[in-house]
């Protein structure tokens, strides 16, 4: 018999961890390391291909919004780590 209280906080240490985390990626055997969005931005992917799908807007619309929230993503990522080591310097 598991101890209730030791998983729950393994299981409440684990999403701590996720919602912290800064990228996430998944080995695969022949590709290597593939890094893959934090769950939020899945979601946001997954209800712009949903629209995409349902033909409510035009995929190359769906592509175009998707690419620059990943421009947005990364400049904000890159933004953090320039505050991030001024404070350091500081």
């Amino acid at each position: 018999m598991t101890d209730k209280s030791a998983t729950t906080r393994s299981h409440r240490d684990t999403v701590e961890r996720v919602r912290h985390a800064d990228s996430f990626a998944v080995k695969l055997p022949i590709v290597g390391s593939v890094g893959i969005p934090r769950p939020e931005h899945l979601a946001f992917y997954a209800a712009l291909g949903a629209l995409a799908a349902l033909e409510i807007i035009e995929w190359p619309v769906a592509v175009i919004i998707a690419a620059g929230h990943v421009m947005a993503a990364e400049k904000h990522h890159r933004a953090l780590h320039e505050i991030g080591d001024a404070l350091e310097s500081a």
